[in-house]
């Protein structure tokens, strides 16, 4: 594989909360901070991905105070001033922004992966191959988006309609983004999977620093006015307070919504067979965690089941024991202080849940 430019930056974003994954995730240990696949957390995972192609001194990690130690102590070799700290979640337009900024200072040629720090990607190599062929394409002045070829009409994930081919990276051809579409219904997905030229929008996103500034500044005045603030005092004694003072009047927004529907010379680099999961809810572990004989995964302490099937167990504690029986479809999750019972195709309500118990002003989150 060719190498990666010395002007190539990795942005790790890593704020979120992951409350479908509740009540194993918390507000305090997000689900980027969990070992659902393997040993490994999340978090770690998506570091030793892009090991090789990034030195570690151009990988940031975006994130919140509260959730910034923990990161580190996972991944210790990332130098602690990489480490961005937004001073409160507004939405991944300000995490791009605030990255942005910070990578102009140090490289004002620089090309950023904006990249997930909870995702789950079984071909690697491919994973690889494609950040190459991102960056060439942002090179040439796009604004490119990693687009995940649809293998079921999902009403979780944002869509991509690709129009004419532009160009061809490393043999991966690109296509012109005729429009983002919002999460369909059930009809929509259906038919967006039948007509084809869809694609899943993956948030991953690769551009030159210079150009996403611009973009940010044309679509979204208001950060961009704050980004210069921040920018301004970047290095200077008052630049945390600038930083917290202008944060607070910022607008919650994504940047899908707030820059790419409206974005020129955006591209999609499709990425089929990279074996992609956003591990959004606990039934989307199903999709790459491989069960039994019974289909059921069953991680940490000790399960008897009879006549169960196609369940997930989830149980935190060694020597806790689970007996299912005549049950199936089923997600249980015991925490300790939580236990999580729901049918499979539920969910994604767990969300919900949390929700709930905000609203109660009840501890658990």
């Amino acid at each position: 594989m060719m190498p990666v430019s010395e002007h190539y930056y990795a942005v790790i974003m890593a704020g979120g909360g992951g409350t479908r994954l509740w009540p194993l995730s918390r507000k305090a240990r997000p689900k980027q901070m969990l070992a659902l696949v393997d040993e490994h957390t999340l978090f770690q995972n998506t570091i030793q991905r892009i090991r090789g192609l990034f030195p570690v001194e151009r990988i940031f990690v975006v994130t919140v105070a509260d959730q910034a130690r923990e990161l580190q102590a996972q991944c210790p070799e990332i130098p602690t001033q990489n480490y961005l700290i937004e001073p409160a979640p507004r939405g991944t337009a300000s995490v791009v922004g605030l990255a942005a900024i910070a990578i102009q200072k140090i490289d004002p040629q620089a090309v950023m992966a904006i990249l997930a720090s909870d995702h789950y990607i079984g071909q690697v190599e491919l994973f690889r191959q494609l950040l190459v062929a991102a960056e060439l394409a942002a090179r040439d002045g796009y604004l490119v988006t990693l687009g995940i070829d649809p293998t079921y009409p999902s009403t979780g994930f944002g869509y991509v309609q690709m129009g004419e081919r532009v160009g061809s990276y490393l043999d991966r051809d690109v296509f012109r983004v005729e429009k983002f579409r919002e999460k369909p219904d059930e009809a929509q997905a259906q038919a967006m999977l039948a007509a084809g030229g869809f694609s899943w929008n993956s948030g991953m996103f690769f551009w030159p620093v210079g150009l996403i500034l611009d973009e940010i500044k044309r679509q979204m005045p208001m950060l961009a006015a704050g980004l210069t603030d921040i920018s301004q005092a970047w290095g200077t004694p008052a630049a945390e307070d600038v930083l917290t003072a202008t944060w607070s009047d910022l607008r919650t927004e994504s940047i899908d919504y707030g820059v790419m529907e409206g974005a020129e010379n955006v591209v999609v680099l499709p990425a089929a067979g990279l074996e992609w999961n956003d591990v959004g809810s606990w039934d989307s572990l199903f999709d790459f965690l491989k069960g039994d004989e019974n289909g059921n995964i069953i991680i940490g302490g000790d399960h008897l089941g009879m006549d169960t099937h196609n369940s997930l167990l989830y149980v935190n504690q060694p020597h806790r024991l689970i007996v299912t029986i005549g049950v199936e479809d089923l997600v249980l999750v015991d925490t300790g202080d939580v236990l999580l019972v729901c049918r499979k195709d539920q969910a994604q309500r767990v969300r919900q849940v949390v929700s709930a118990l905000k609203e109660k002003g009840l501890e658990y989150i």
